[in-house]
């Protein structure tokens, strides 16, 4: 008996504006770029890349490589991005870190 395992999609876990926050407060954590650029486009496809198009004046196919594995978005459209997901960015001391 064969046992077929579906690709994992990350998009499917994040379902909730906390599971969200916690996801990418993590990534940024590690410290990662690549891993950022993945984590938003992550958020973006759980939002809807559609919406996420409209609301930024990107195309859809754009946003999809842009957020690609191994892509280098410019840096203003990944905040263009996040903005439109509702999401900010805050900047803190190392010793306000918790």
């Amino acid at each position: 008996m064969t046992t077929t395992l579906l690709p994992f999609d990350m998009a499917q876990l994040l379902n909730s504006d906390e599971a969200i926050s916690e996801y990418l407060t993590q990534v940024l954590a590690d410290g990662d770029t690549d891993e950022l650029i993945r984590a938003v486009g992550y958020v973006a496809k759980a939002r809807g890349m559609g919406q996420i198009a409209n609301a930024t004046g990107l195309g859809r196919a754009s946003l999809y490589k842009a957020f690609a594995a191994g892509a280098k978005p410019r840096f203003e459209t990944v905040i263009k991005v996040m903005h439109s997901l509702g999401i900010d960015l805050q900047a803190t001391t190392q010793s306000n870190r918790h």
